[in-house]
């Protein structure tokens, strides 16, 4: 488990297999997460602010008061915006 809060500002995350990871309030903004499985990760208060998010598989992702996320008309398909 990541401790609250790691920083992967700008990091290169593309084709990552992040499923099921505890990203809860890890900062993400400026990163590249091109392709990657993000399925079942939990993304609470993340901030993904100018984050690169193509193709990406957030199925079953808790997104809940994550930041910088697309408006749900450009959100990928199987997201749903934060409540």
């Amino acid at each position: 488990m990541l401790p609250p809060g790691t920083i992967f500002t700008g990091a290169d995350l593309s084709d990552a297999n992040l499923s099921g990871v505890d990203l809860a309030h890890a900062g993400l903004s400026g990163a590249d997460l091109t392709n990657a499985d993000l399925s079942k990760a939990d993304l609470t208060d993340a901030d993904l602010t100018c984050a690169t998010l193509t193709a990406v598989k957030p199925s079953c992702a808790k997104l809940k008061g994550a930041r910088g996320l697309p408006p749900p008309s450009d959100a990928p398909s199987g997201t749903s915006p934060p409540s």
